[in-house]
């Protein structure tokens, strides 16, 4: 039996079939993309330096959600100790000794509209995580705002050089 090669086309499949595959599975990511389920490539990514000008945060997609982790401090070694800073106020003893360079503070941070996240941020000042909505303002500044009730608070971060 001779194949046609004019109606064979990928791996022995049908032309017909090949395209109504491809086809397919461009509706199925158009309709994630409509339905908001892809991660935008612009946003939020990138470094971030805090309103205090202390700390500098990289910001990347983590699945469906963003994650923020400090790359930088301005004061990395603590003066008491000599020694990396650590998360010493963290309730969990067992994370006290982990260096705050690398300490990831955005968690569970899901997209809430077109430039807004919700979720928690983690403070390291106080050791706690508070709800937190991370919303893009314009492509230089980051508005990180987190509390619990009517405690609440909210810093700008700017876009920083890697």
């Amino acid at each position: 039996m001779r194949i046609d090669p004019v109606r064979t086309a990928i791996y022995g499949l049908p032309v017909v079939l090949a395209i109504t595959l491809v086809f397919a599975i461009a509706l199925v990511f158009a309709r994630d993309v409509a339905a908001g389920r892809t991660m935008p490539r612009t946003g939020p990514f990138g470094a971030w330096l805090t309103q205090a000008g202390d700390a500098k945060v990289v910001v990347k997609p983590c699945g469906a959600a963003i994650c923020g982790k400090v790359v930088w401090l301005k004061q990395p070694i603590d003066s008491a100790t000599g020694k990396p800073q650590t998360d010493d106020k963290n309730p969990d003893p067992s994370l006290r000794t982990h260096r705050i360079v690398g300490l990831q503070l955005f968690l569970d941070m899901l997209p809430s509209t077109s430039n807004s996240w919700s979720g928690r941020v983690y403070n390291a000042d106080d050791g706690k995580s508070y709800a937190s909505t991370v919303t893009l303002l314009d492509a230089a500044r980051l508005e990180v705002r987190g509390g619990v009730g009517s405690l609440c608070g909210s810093e700008i971060w700017t876009r920083a050089a890697r």
